[in-house]
């Protein structure tokens, strides 16, 4: 459990400026109350998965009454500390607002929590839209400014603030120093869902197999993405995810001293969840391993 929060001191601005400015640790707080909350709903149904009501949204994508669940109770929260932010969530939608938007996955890795597999984790990140004052300065685009993984079967809490350090568990964290792409560990996702992009994507998982010293398929990217800020893994990439999936892990491997980017290199963030991520020296060898296959969006 979280023991110790890291708090953002925030400077008094005039009138004009603190319209446009946000209370970055006010916002981390209101996520790591929410993401318990949720993490509890998840956690009471964990124990007797058989009577949860599962619905099929599409081919391999299912949802159940734990995830609308924990959901509802993360946007009733933030809706009471922060309502005057967007809010965009997995299963009920919603739409960027004012000067930031909540992005929510309230059950990353909803597969393997339906089948037993502890690897699932809540996901909630604050993504400040351009003009937004930061650090007295303007943003000039949309930036991840906060970000929340909750693991609730390990007890571990990724917390991320721009500016501020990634965190787990109150403990800072940094992407590993490897050097080498062949001494790298890599997570990424194989396509579950949609497959229009399996020729762009199978090379990338071939040449990662045969040019490091590992490849590792989990199946919940903002673990996989808190892994890679936390050093566990050296680099992460992944295509035809959702916004939701990597707004909360692409602050926390930024953060961690690393790169989180769009793959198509158009994105200030990446928004259409085609991302590579990982320190400064592996991330460049994953881009470069993936652009010789990457047709134009």
């Amino acid at each position: 459990m979280l023991r110790k929060l890291t708090l953002i001191h925030v400077r008094t601005f005039p009138d004009s400026m603190s319209q446009t400015r946000i209370n970055l640790s006010q916002s981390l707080n209101a996520a790591v109350t929410a993401a318990h909350a949720a993490a509890a709903i998840l956690q009471s149904y964990s124990h007797d998965r058989s009577s949860l009501i599962i619905d099929k949204k599409a081919r391999n994508d299912l949802v159940s009454q734990a995830d609308r669940e924990a959901e509802r109770v993360i946007i009733d929260l933030l809706q009471v500390q922060t309502p005057e932010f967007g809010i965009v969530a997995e299963e009920s939608g919603g739409n960027t607002a004012g000067l930031a938007t909540w992005y929510i996955d309230p059950l990353d890795g909803t597969t393997n929590f339906l089948h037993g597999i502890p690897q699932y984790a809540v996901s909630i990140a604050l993504i400040a839209h351009a003009g937004t004052v930061l650090e007295d300065q303007p943003l000039a685009l949309d930036t991840p400014v906060v970000g929340v993984v909750y693991d609730p079967s390990r007890e571990e809490i990724f917390t991320a603030v721009h500016g501020a350090g990634s965190w787990l568990n109150g403990h800072r964290i940094a992407c590993s120093p490897t050097r080498e792409l062949s001494e790298s560990v890599v997570g990424t996702g194989f396509p579950f869902r949609d497959f229009s992009f399996s020729d762009q994507y199978m090379p990338t998982l071939d040449y990662a197999i045969n040019h490091t010293r590992g490849v590792r398929r989990l199946g919940a990217a903002a673990l996989d993405l808190a892994w890679t800020a936390c050093g566990r893994y050296d680099g992460y990439w992944e295509m035809g995810l959702a916004s939701w999936d990597v707004a909360a892990g692409t602050v926390l491997v930024r953060e961690a001293g690393g790169i989180a980017e769009d793959i198509h290199h158009i994105d200030p963030w990446p928004i259409k969840g085609y991302i590579y991520a990982g320190n400064p020296h592996v991330a460049p060898a994953i881009d470069a391993m993936i652009q010789p296959h990457l047709k134009p969006r």
